[in-house]
This record gives structure tokens, sequence and C-alpha cells, in this order.
């Protein structure tokens, strides 16, 4: 399966159905009077969080929703049948767009929640509701009222607890594969990452989820390299953990070229906690080792955590410095769906 987290879509509510114009007419009932129905209502436009699905690629290939309009009313006083709902179904994490794809409409962050995105036109009244003293037989009825209509830009940004950044090969991908179930791409050149991957790491009896994402380079939020669209993926992760290779000639410099990026995108990833840690280093001997970490110590401004994936050095640490984070953020947040009519559970 392929991964989109980027989709525009156009929707529409249904149109309400028109109200009748129509007369009872009975044998042996001399005044039938009017008993023209309503129209009835439009179908509604839905979005719903389901589970199982982590891309937008449904979106992908049809663009276009649009709900059922609603049923003419008929004589007897006969309501019209409301319209048939459409109901888009998407990711957790998933935001939506005005069409500018800046102005945010909701953020579903939680599987079951329902948005209201576009209701359906109200029917209209059959001419029963024109009758008065000095109008006894009203021959006009109301239209349906029309539906909405809109181009909304879908945005998925993953779900997760961690999220791993550092120039591309880093060892973020192999440090995801030795400690989660997930299996990325490993090689060695760079932007063997193209797509986001999640993982989910168990330690000391307690699980929390990581996010890696494609490296950064310098210039990437100028567009060089894949770019930083994918830092969209880290924006709701309670820790960074930041990855320097031990095999970089200047640990401190590849540091502040990641943070440089991070700032320059903005969206508070400076203001979330980091742990850094210097990779890879059982590529070193002892006097190396030495220089790199005085290197990296000095551009981040604390001493980094010692990492391998291979040998495993460092890997319960550095499991237990981002779960203890989690933890704590788990505790002091409490997440609560907005109280607002489109919403429901």
């Amino acid at each position: 399966m392929k991964f989109l987290d980027q989709a525009k879509v156009y929707i529409r509510s249904g149109n309400g159905g028109a109200g009748a114009v129509s007369f009872r007419r009975e044998k042996f009932i001399e005044f039938g009077g009017p008993d023209g129905g309503d129209g009835g209502r439009g179908g509604d436009v839905w979005l719903e969080v389901v589970d199982g699905l982590n891309t937008l690629i449904d979106y992908r290939y049809q663009q276009h929703f649009k709900a059922q309009t609603g049923i003419h009313g008929m004589g007897r006083n006969m309501t019209g049948a409301k319209g048939s709902d459409i109901v888009l179904k998407v990711p957790v994490g998933t935001q939506v767009y005005e069409e500018d794809n800046e102005t945010l409409i909701c953020d579903l962050t939680q599987v079951g929640q329902r948005y209201l995105l576009a209701k359906g036109g109200n029917g209209g009244f059959g001419n029963q509701h024109f009758k008065t003293s000095t109008n006894q037989a009203p021959r006009r009825a109301n239209p349906g009222l029309e539906g909405q209509e809109m181009w909304v830009w879908l945005r998925l940004k993953l779900i997760a607890d961690a999220g791993l950044v550092g120039l591309p090969n880093a060892g973020k991908s192999t440090f995801l594969a030795s400690v989660t179930a997930a299996k990325p791409k490993i090689a060695d050149y760079p932007f063997t990452t193209l797509h986001p991957g999640l993982g989910v790491a168990r330690i000391d009896a307690r699980e929390f989820v990581i996010a890696d994402i494609p490296g950064l380079i310098e210039g990437a939020h100028e567009g060089v390299g894949i770019g930083d669209r994918f830092l969209g993926h880290v924006e709701r992760t309670r820790v960074l953990l930041h990855l320097v290779s031990a095999q970089e000639e200047n640990p401190g410099k590849a540091y502040k070229v990641v943070r440089g990026e991070l700032e320059a995108y903005g969206h508070g990833l400076t203001d979330k906690i980091e742990i850094v840690a210097l990779s890879q280093v059982d590529t070193l001997d002892p006097d190396t080792r030495k220089k790199k970490i005085a290197s990296l110590k000095r551009a981040a401004g604390r001493a980094p955590i010692l990492l391998s994936a291979v040998t495993r050095e460092g890997v319960e640490e550095t499991l237990r410095a981002l779960m203890s984070v989690v933890e704590e953020a788990r505790q002091a947040s409490g997440d609560v769906a907005p109280a607002d009519a489109r919403w429901t559970k």
C-alpha cells in the first residue's frame, strides 16, 4: 500500500426535497383542502475515524463525494424521505483544512470520532403549511434548500509518543527495527526511508509508539532533499530522539544542522523535550569516541547517550529515557473532545 498523507477532496451535502402542491379529492368529502407533504432533508457529509487505516490513499483515486438529495413531498401529507448521508472514513490523526490549506476545520485524534463537515439542506414546505383563513386553497410550496459544497484538504499527522529525527543514515531506521516489530528499509545510502514509519516499543512492561521520518539535510525547509513536510508527523509526539551518527566527521555540526531545520519548520518542535544520542558508536575506537562525544556535547549542551543498535549498547537506557517523558506527559494530559454540536463520539 502506498503512503499518502495529503489529499484534496470535493464534498457536497444533499439538497432538500421540494414541498408538494396537492389537494384532497375524495368522494363525499366536499372540502378536502391542501394536503401537500414536505420535502425530505438532504444527506449530510460526515468524517469518521476508523481503526486499521494509516494512509489517505483511498482519496487519491476518488476526490468527489456527494450526499443524496432529499425526496420530494407528495400528496396525502406524505413527507419525503431524508437523503442518504456520505461518510468519509479516515485514519487517526487526520486534520481537515479549508481550500486555502491553512484554515483548520477539525482535528481527529481518536478512533470513533465523527465530525459533521457539511449539513444537508432542509426540505421545502408543502402547500398545507400555507393555508390561512383567507387562503383556503394555496397553490404554492417551497423548494428545498441547497446543500453545502466545498473543497477541503485532508492531512494526516501520525499519532506517536516519540519521534526520531536526524540526518540521513543517522541510524533511525536501524534503531526502530531493533526496538520494535517494524521492518523499515535499511541500506547504506542517503534517504533510504522515503515515508514515515511507526513501531511499538516495549520496556519494563510498558509500551509507547515511535515514529521514524525521512532524514533532514541542510536547506530542507527550502525543499532540498525530500524537504521538511514529513516533520508534520512528529508534531504530535511528546519527545524527540535526536540521533547523530558517530560516522559524521563533525557530530556537533550535524546536530546544529538538524536543529536549524527544526527551528525553520516551527510548529513547536524546538519546544519539545529532546534526547540526544550518538548512534553507531560500535564503529569507533576509544580515542575517536571521546572526540566525537566532546564535539556533540559542546553543540547540544549536554552529554549524549551512547547508542548502538547492533551491540545493544545504550538501547535500554534510551528507551527508559523516552518512556519516562512519555509517562509523565500521559499523566499530565487530559484529552477532551471539543464541546461542539458537530462532533459525535
